[in-house]
């Protein structure tokens, strides 16, 4: 009598091997199960899911706020007193972390669906919770140092919401042949109850969110107002140096209506130029006047000002990766900038038959000119022989001695309370003009300027909703913008809308069907059949005989005469003997 063990025939599964050797290190067939996963690589896995959303969110974040960074680098620098490009770092680290955790989720949704084990690599766990604390580290940084900026987030819904409804809603879509794949088992459950509600509600929730969407962008478009005028903000702090001659020319050059500036008062009563309190970050004090590099910008005389170099810092710390974009002489004329006083700006602005908007910083209480600051400010404007109608005050602080410039201010205020103040604009952020506040103002005649408007997708935004003007460290990109990047009436969105509600329900329900017919397909059929029914095929392709092995041992020093090759049908296996083939 022969013994014998089963005959192992074996299929390369490259891709399986891939996908388990990657995300779990089983590269060998026998290091992987089909069991369920335990209880611990399951909260892995939820880690996993947790990991991608949070960064996600950061990842989107960091994208919208681009409009910004150039106002995260200057909350820095207040911070730290040293000037480097920090969005960087984050974008790099953002991006590897994100593309990391995106890829071992992606490894894990496969190996559910081909119903293999999860078990995740310890180093892939150190790598998860390593870039998890990360973004959470980062999450808490900026929300200590630029805690305002988390409001861009509800501001870019309003352009990107449709187009984020019709991700959402793929992703759904897809994520239905995994749980088709598990409530369609034969063993019922009410965990398979509750996961299959669960996902009813999330796929319901995005096929109606369109209901909750605000965008300006869906309207008629011969309703949209002409296209919002460019206020060059510090000139084109991009191209040259802020608040220098160069800045303010390379605006007017880029199609900027109106000028904005930052004004200090110097201790000899000279207006100037100069956003910082300091003049550390702009100007080669640190080198004409070392003592002297924190004291404040406003406790220098004019002349000494005057001496200082304001433009050979942005040739050397290329703060927006601009200058190779340079010419030769371009450099040149950088190089050698000063600081701009109040008075060239405004011949600047009035040769150029523009506007001027002045963001004027009062001066300390020990400075010699605290009390006369304003009258310092209103005899440069006179000076420099530029109409008074075109030159906008933004300080409250002293309004009511201004007489004859027109007045506006950055505060968000009621309708009465500008009557009462006699201001007849506001200079708003973005953050706080929201689409009805604009309707509403623009109904009472009073105009709006918005700030910082940097990119193409907000100055859309914003002109959609009707706004007169926007402020912008950027205007040559805004100058490209001939159109809202997309503009679609109401009749058109609802029509996408639920289009693609409906063809996402069908597949759904097309899944849940195929699925249903798949596993009932596979507990009907007789476990015999399909081994032999396999063998067959393999027979005509190229297969790898794994294992192969007949164990023989003799009875009575030799073997019987009734030989026989038997396997167990019981494991789908035919039985066979000297007379042939036998089931």
């Amino acid at each position: 009598m022969v013994k014998h063990q089963p005959l192992q025939v074996y299929e390369k599964q490259v891709f399986v091997s891939f996908v388990t050797g990657i995300y779990g290190c089983r590269w060998k067939r026998y290091q992987r199960s089909q069991d369920d996963s335990s209880r611990w690589e399951c909260t892995w896995f939820i880690i996993l899911c947790s990991s991608f959303l949070l960064l996600l969110f950061w990842a989107y974040f960091w994208l919208v706020a681009q409009n910004d960074f150039n106002e995260f680098n200057w909350s820095v620098y207040n911070r730290s007193g040293e000037w480097r490009d920090e969005t960087i770092p984050i974008l790099a680290s953002t991006t590897v972390g994100f593309s990391y955790i995106t890829f071992l989720l992606i490894l894990a949704l496969f190996h559910i669906s081909l119903g293999q084990q999860l078990n995740l690599f310890w180093v892939h766990k150190i790598g998860v919770l390593a870039t998890l604390l990360t973004t959470i580290s980062g999450v808490v940084s900026v929300d200590d140092i630029w805690g305002d900026e988390w409001d861009i987030l509800l501001v870019s819904l309003q352009s990107t919401a449709p187009f984020l409804h019709i991700g959402a809603l793929a992703t759904v879509t897809a994520f239905s042949w995994l749980v088709a794949g598990y409530v369609v088992r034969r063993e019922r459950s009410n965990f398979q109850v509750l996961v299959l509600l669960i996902y009813v509600i999330i796929f319901l929730a995005v096929c109606l969110a369109p209901l909750t969407f605000t965008c300006p962008c869906i309207m008629d478009r011969h309703s949209l107002r002409p296209r919002p005028d460019i206020i060059g903000r510090r000139g084109a702090p991009m191209l040259a140096p802020e608040n220098t001659m160069v800045s303010f020319n390379r605006a007017l050059q880029q199609g900027a209506s109106s000028l904005e500036a930052d004004v200090t008062i110097s201790v000899d009563g000279v207006p100037f130029l100069m956003r910082d309190r300091t003049l550390r970050r702009t100007t080669d004090v640190n080198k004409v006047f070392p003592a002297r590099q924190s004291d404040d910008a406003a406790l220098f005389n004019w002349t000494e000002i005057r001496s200082l170099n304001a433009g050979q810092w942005f040739l050397e710390s290329d703060p927006y990766w601009t200058v190779e974009t340079l010419t030769a002489r371009d450099r040149s004329r950088i190089g050698n900038q000063t600081v701009c006083s109040l008075v060239e700006m405004l011949r600047l602005a009035s040769r150029a038959n523009s506007s001027a908007l002045l963001n004027v910083r009062k001066p300390p209480p020990e400075h010699p000119r605290s009390r006369s600051w304003f009258m310092d400010t209103l005899w440069a404007v006179q000076k420099a022989g530029i109409s008074p109608k075109r030159v906008t005050w933004t300080p409250d602080t002293d309004r009511g001695r201004v007489r004859g410039l027109p007045q506006t201010t950055t505060e968000k205020l009621s309708l009465e309370e500008i009557r009462q103040r006699g201001i007849t604009s506001l200079t708003l952020h973005y953050s706080k003009a929201s689409h009805r506040d604009i309707q509403e103002y623009l109904a009472n005649n009073v105009s709006v300027t918005v700030y910082p408007v940097n990119e193409p997708w907000l100055y859309s935004l914003l002109w959609c909703s009707g706004v007169p003007s926007v402020s912008s460290d950027a205007p040559q990109v805004l100058r490209k913008v001939p159109y809202p990047i997309w503009l679609m009436s109401q009749y058109a969105y609802g029509f996408i809308w639920i289009s693609s509600d409906l063809v996402s329900i069908a597949i759904v329900i097309g899944i849940f069907c195929f699925q249903k017919w798949r596993m009932s397909g596979m507990q009907t059929y007789n476990p015999e059949q399909i081994m032999l029914s396999a063998m067959v095929r393999r027979s005509s392709r190229d297969v790898n005989i794994m294992k192969e092995k007949l164990i023989f041992s003799e009875l009575n020093n030799g073997l019987g005469s009734s030989e026989e090759l038997s396997l167990y049908p019981e494991n789908g296996y035919a039985r066979y003997s000297h007379g042939g083939l036998s089931h």
